[in-house]
């Protein structure tokens, strides 16, 4: 908007078109695993924020009696609208951008859901256009949050793909053939990354993890294996709610039992072996989907985890405290 309204209006109305696409976690579809699925959805569809665009902006050209600047509210509020789900599109949680044309979650994987050295930058700029008596030296810092940031998102691709090079380098060294291969930033940062790759062969019961700092050097990369529950996924694949994340996660799901003889599917992408944000109680093995889905969150100590990337990110060689010694694959 520049300086064709009041700072404090840009701001605010930005704020509230940047919050509305999140507002579908009130919806509740009565199971804990379709909330996850279908969040993302609609509302961040890139069709039907666009038609919204022009009816947000008359209401706001009318409250304020802008209704010469229509089209530049118009315009203002599309680019905050449209860039929330192209953000949360940096992430790997999975955004469904063209529904209505298709429901694929398309989901980058670059950058962690929380990372400061995205948000501070933009907060600064805002700040600086709030305050500053100088209302084009305000805007300049709001400029420069704005490159700065979107610099990182790039920044964040780019570092992405260069561990993913280096990791499938290494599966092909150690004679694993894996397609899928997923590669995402640890919490808070980018330059430690987790790797996790799935065997091409369907009967094959692994899936391969690692951690690979930027900082490494030469160092080669160890996988520590672990096993996805390929019996249970060749009984239970074909139930609605096990194929339903398993689509939506691209395969990056293993199965497991319950103490209580529950089938459990989690969602390997977001967490680390063995603790994940999304993990989904199914119901008895004798009745999978019979039951709404229950998520359990699973999340290694605050405390310990954080001082393990703090070391780890630096280039360190050391094992996750909540996982001991990582052990090469066997190939």
């Amino acid at each position: 908007m520049g300086r064709r309204t009041a700072v404090w209006k840009a701001a605010t109305w930005g704020a509230v078109a940047g919050t509305l696409p999140d507002l579908d976690v009130v919806i509740d579809h009565g199971d804990a695993l379709l909330n996850m699925v279908l969040h993302r959805a609609e509302s961040h569809a890139l069709f039907w924020l666009t038609l919204f665009a022009p009816l947000m902006a008359w209401v706001v050209s009318r409250i304020h009696r802008d209704a010469h600047l229509f089209r530049r509210w118009w315009l203002s509020l599309w680019l905050v609208l449209i860039t929330h789900p192209l953000l949360d599109a940096m992430t790997i949680y999975g955004t469904q951008l063209l529904l209505p044309f298709t429901n694929h979650p398309y989901g980058v994987g670059s950058m962690f859901i929380i990372d400061p050295a995205y948000t501070l930058p933009l907060i600064v700029g805002v700040v600086a256009a709030l305050r500053m008596k100088d209302a084009t030296r305000g805007l300049r810092w709001n400029a420069v949050g704005l490159v700065v940031s979107t610099a990182y998102l790039a920044w964040s691709a780019l570092a992405q793909a260069h561990v993913e090079q280096q990791a499938r380098d290494s599966l092909r060294e150690q004679g694993v053939a894996a397609e899928r291969v997923l590669v995402t930033p640890a919490p808070f940062q980018t330059l430690l990354w987790r790797v996790v790759a799935l065997p091409d062969d369907a009967s094959d019961p692994r899936f391969l993890e690692a951690y690979v700092s930027l900082l490494d050097g030469a160092r080669p990369l160890r996988f520590a294996t672990h096993t996805r529950g390929a019996e249970l996924m060749a009984a239970h694949g074909q139930a609605a709610p096990v194929a339903r994340l398993a689509a939506f996660t691209g395969g990056f799901v293993k199965l497991s039992t319950t103490s209580d003889g529950q089938l459990r599917i989690t969602d390997l992408r977001m967490g680390q072996e063995p603790d994940y944000v999304f993990n989904f109680d199914l119901g008895p093995l004798s009745a999978v989907g019979s039951v709404p889905a229950t998520q359990v969150s699973e999340r290694p100590p605050v405390g310990p985890a954080l001082r393990w990337i703090g070391q780890r990110m630096w280039g360190q060689d050391v094992a996750p405290p909540w996982q001991g010694a990582v052990k090469p694959s066997a190939g």
